[in-house]
């Protein structure tokens, strides 16, 4: 990757990686599905009224929608909900790296992983074995399993943006937002209720408020517009891995401004997904210059 693509790779992972925290304290004052809705209805409008429709079927457009923003994030919030701290949920969001990969080779055709790919992607693994032999004193078992399909319905958008192809990133988000939208608000107010909603207004503060912004422009806006773009530009097996480092982010972050304790197992574990994602990225190069040259 150029150096200025892999700039713009990390202030989206940057910007993701607090986005945990933010979700955490959004989710004191609002019902989880509530708060998603809310979040995708403010990115899409009103830009929708100025921004065209992507070039491509509606079908690509509505499971991007879907995937990428009304499932991904309703499992996320509603595991977090239960009770699963910031710092592991965005670790154990990473998953989608590996989904992402596998999916690409079945469905994509793209060559298999690299030797070196591979291994990254073990260590980054053995990093969330680490996280899982603590899981129990952490959080729910049901609050888990929430965020691991949440990651699963990220690789899936992934695949459908490679699916995509060329289009406007920024049009792509807005569009996908408006799709997620109505069926979210329906969703909350029958899973919630709307006795939930009156709660929620009368509960509402500039706290709230002000995560519901940085849901709404940085986080979905900034940050998926620029995954967007990498995801069709290189292969998923390149970009993918990037959001590795999400969990460093949020982890420290979590632990700064929440308070969440850093353990030994957190610092190891973010450490060995740090180490996986240099793997993936520079290990190739690394072992084809350590690599003895072939006598003539």
């Amino acid at each position: 990757m150029k150096p200025v693509h892999i700039l713009a790779a990390m202030i989206a992972v940057i910007t993701w990686g607090v986005n945990f925290v933010v979700i955490k304290i959004g989710l004191q004052g609002l019902p989880p599905v509530l708060f998603t809705a809310s979040r995708f209805v403010f990115a899409a409008f009103p830009l929708i009224f100025f921004i065209p429709r992507p070039q491509t079927s509606w079908k690509w457009i509505i499971a991007y929608g879907m995937f990428q923003f009304a499932f991904q994030f309703t499992l996320l919030f509603c595991g977090m909900k239960l009770g699963f701290p910031a710092g592991l949920a965005s670790l154990v969001m990473q998953l989608q790296a590996f989904f992402t990969m596998g999916l690409a080779v079945l469905m994509l055709g793209e060559k298999k992983p690299q030797l070196m790919q591979v291994l990254g992607a073990l260590v980054a693994l053995s990093g969330m074995a680490l996280v899982a032999m603590h899981i129990e004193a952490q959080a729910t078992m049901l609050g888990f399993l929430l965020v691991v399909a949440g990651s699963i319905c990220w690789s899936i958008a992934n695949i459908v943006t490679k699916k995509i192809g060329v289009v406007n990133p920024l049009a792509m988000v807005v569009w996908g937002s408006a799709i997620a939208s109505p069926p979210l608000m329906i969703a909350s107010l029958l899973l919630e209720g709307s006795d939930a909603w009156q709660t929620a207004y009368a509960h509402l503060n500039w706290t709230s408020v002000a995560a519901i912004i940085y849901q709404s422009y940085p986080n979905t806006l900034l940050g998926f517009g620029i995954w967007s773009w990498l995801m069709r530009k290189y292969p998923a097996a390149t970009v993918a891995p990037f959001t590795l480092l999400v969990p460093v982010v949020g982890m420290l972050s979590a632990s700064v401004i929440l308070d969440e304790p850093l353990l030994w197992w957190k610092i190891c574990a973010g450490l060995l997904v740090l180490g996986g994602l240099v793997c993936n990225q520079f290990g190739q190069r690394l072992w084809v210059w350590l690599k003895p040259a072939t006598p003539n």
